[in-house]
């Protein structure tokens, strides 16, 4: 062993002993007609932690989009988007959504990290500022810090914060940067109220709807067109493809100058492989069901409020949600994993999160929900947890 390797080793005990090591799971779905329904290390289980919330990612249109996607272009795209990897599926997708978001251009990147680092990056400069949300998703922090702007923070969905810091920036070119539903928490950021505000300010307001495109507004056009709001109210949107769309991938959507910069500068998606072709011909299957199956987003909010009615019967410590992320909060580490063990010797698979994702102290099972769930499911969800609430009660 290496003095490397004895130093790394050494760190990784420090995590496991603070009840934050993470190991990955081999997770199958067993029958395509039911994905909730998945083996996990062996154990059929129920699934309550994808993020596959209308149930897409095993739909039979979507799955046979991309085999004759295969067919017609093969595995790979071979290139770059500048070089020769994007292709007509690439193309008619990028229409396809900006049409749907109400955008005049869109842009494909490969994952929404990509996309959140292409952003900051390619339109921030130093002596800039950047200003976010403290309870963003890791991708929205790491491309604010790495922009080299000057980069603040400001309360969790505080208005009045975020404007005090505006206020006193003198930054040639603001960029507020937010989630528009919260990843671990599941809230919705105040759109309305900070889109005023970066426009009292002459800010400019970036989105990541990663977890409500798809879901939340009439037809799933996400949170900022069901907070209606347009793109001078919010010039910069992004939403990934691997969520609801239950495909893979990301896109921004803005205007004809925002897009060409991003096309100009952003080197996560200059320099990197264009997504499968096949991958985007699956995804235009996936919008057009998105905007076709009003019941999957009908059905996902009878299964939130079935839920959450419960739960709170329960007395479980739920937070401010209305959407398919339905936190429990616990408090410390090694209790999230104690419960979230006890759930899979039930056969319910529900992750346990823990610091740093999650401040010091709200440590918690992180419930999904989907519309490929039934009303059963939840129920035994629920009924689990009342068992696992007794245990924890009698320890």
């Amino acid at each position: 062993m290496t003095d490397l390797d004895a130093t790394l080793r050494d760190e990784l005990n420090a995590i496991a002993a603070a009840d934050r090591y993470r190991r990955r799971r081999v997770v199958e779905v067993i029958d395509p007609a039911q994905p909730t329904r998945v083996r996990v290390d062996g154990r059929e289980c129920i699934n309550f932690c994808s993020n596959d919330y209308l149930g897409l990612a095993t739909h039979p249109d979507i799955a046979q989009a991309m085999r004759a996607a295969v067919e017609r272009y093969g595995v790979g795209s071979g290139a770059a988007h500048l070089v020769t990897g994007h292709c007509p599926e690439h193309h008619a997708l990028e229409e396809e959504l900006a049409a749907f978001v109400e955008r005049p251009r869109a842009l494909l990147f490969s994952t929404g990290y990509m996309a959140n680092l292409g952003i900051a990056a390619a339109l921030l400069n130093r002596g800039d500022a950047v200003f976010e949300d403290r309870l963003n998703h890791a991708s929205l922090l790491d491309a604010g810090l790495a922009s080299g702007a000057h980069f603040s923070r400001y309360a969790h969905n505080d208005v009045a914060a975020l404007r005090n810091k505006l206020s006193k920036a003198a930054a040639q070119r603001k960029l507020v940067m937010t989630d528009g539903v919260f990843s671990m928490d599941g809230d919705c950021a105040p759109l309305a109220e900070l889109a005023q505000t970066c426009v009292a300010h002459h800010a400019h307001l970036m989105v990541d709807d990663a977890h409500g495109f798809g879901v939340l507004g009439a037809h799933g056009q996400g949170l900022v067109h069901a907070s209606g709001l347009s793109i001078s109210h919010v010039p910069i949107y992004m939403a990934t493809l691997g969520k609801a769309a239950g495909v893979a991938g990301a896109f921004v959507a803005a205007s004809e100058a925002v897009i060409e910069t991003l096309i100009q500068k952003a080197r996560t998606y200059i320099y990197t492989t264009a997504m499968p072709p096949a991958v985007a011909a699956a995804t235009r299957a996936a919008l057009r069901l998105i905007q076709r199956d009003d019941w999957r987003r009908e059905q996902l909010q009878v299964l939130v409020a079935r839920f959450r009615r419960g739960a709170m019967q329960l007395g479980l410590q739920l937070l401010d949600s209305a959407t398919a992320i339905q936190p429990i909060v616990l408090g410390e580490a090694a209790s999230a994993l104690q419960a979230s063990e006890a759930l899979l010797q039930r056969g319910l698979l529900v992750t346990a999160i823990r610091p740093p994702t999650v401040p010091v102290g709200t440590a918690r099972l992180r419930v999904t929900l989907s519309a490929a769930h039934s009303e059963v499911q939840v129920d035994e969800l629920l009924h689990a947890l009342a068992d696992v609430q007794s245990l924890r009660a009698a320890i």
